[in-house]
């Protein structure tokens, strides 16, 4: 027996999320499926970021036990011929067989694309969130830098949140623009149910003037909710990394 790790990169157009669901289709559910047929046994992954409905990912991290004799590095390129176009495995490798994904030391990046501009743009609908009202990066970054460091982010989570803590740690954000693409770019210790997205929409309330930079502190004291900005859509949000501290498997 052996443990796999896959780096998984998808388009989460057109599935409902990671988890396994009944009655719909999602990234592990097709992992699964796939990984049985390749190699004659039943094949359950366990993934490191459990996505929601329309978010993408260049590099989420799932793991497997399998007991064929097939080389670990060899299983992205067996896989790849059997996955959709939509998902492609980045790269597979050995991993201990106690190794578990979201038991370890690690840190995320995330990305939120803002297509900022007076009329949407069809190629980019699915992998950013258009929006006309112009949105001020400087003010936005201002608010940005509030989330820095160590802070309890319930104000930033669904309210269905199941979590044994709601404090997280941010170690960057930043907010950029090229042309008419603003990026929200974030990387933390963990993110709780929707926080990215939450806040993503909240900066860009302060963006359109609708909430003061200095606003952040407070809210994230408040404890509420309903305090921050709207959950921004899912289509804009990507994870695009996943760093274990251990170098080995990076």
């Amino acid at each position: 027996m052996k443990r796999v790790m896959l780096t998984v990169a998808y388009d989460g157009t057109g599935y409902h999320g990671w988890q396994l669901q009944p009655n719909v289709i999602t990234v592990e559910s097709v992992l699964n499926e796939k990984l049985s047929e390749l190699f004659g046994e039943e094949i359950r992954v366990i993934g490191a970021s459990r996505t929601d409905t329309g978010v993408h990912a260049l590099g989420n991290i799932a793991v497997f036990d399998t007991n064929a004799r097939m080389p670990a590095e060899k299983v992205s390129y067996a896989l790849n011929q059997r996955l959709p176009e939509d998902i492609r495995i980045q790269k597979s490798i050995e991993v201990p067989i106690d190794f578990h994904p979201r038991h370890q030391n690690s840190r995320k990046t995330y990305e939120y694309k803002i297509l900022n501009r007076e009329f949407p743009q069809p190629i980019q609908r699915l992998y950013a969130h258009f929006t006309y009202v112009p949105l001020d990066i400087e003010r936005m970054q201002k608010a940005a830098d509030y989330f820095v460091g160590e802070h309890d982010y319930k104000s930033f989570c669904s309210v269905n949140t199941v979590a044994e803590t709601t404090v997280r740690t941010i170690y960057a954000l930043t907010v950029e623009k090229q042309d008419e693409m603003i990026t929200i770019r974030v990387t933390g210790s963990g993110f709780l149910y929707n926080m990215v997205r939450i806040i993503a929409g909240t900066l860009m309330e302060v963006g359109r003037g609708n909430l003061e930079p200095e606003n952040i502190p407070d809210i994230l004291n408040a404890l509420d909710r309903t305090k921050a900005g709207p959950t921004a859509p899912a289509c804009g949000l990507t994870l695009v990394k996943y760093q274990y501290e251990d170098e080995m498997l990076l």
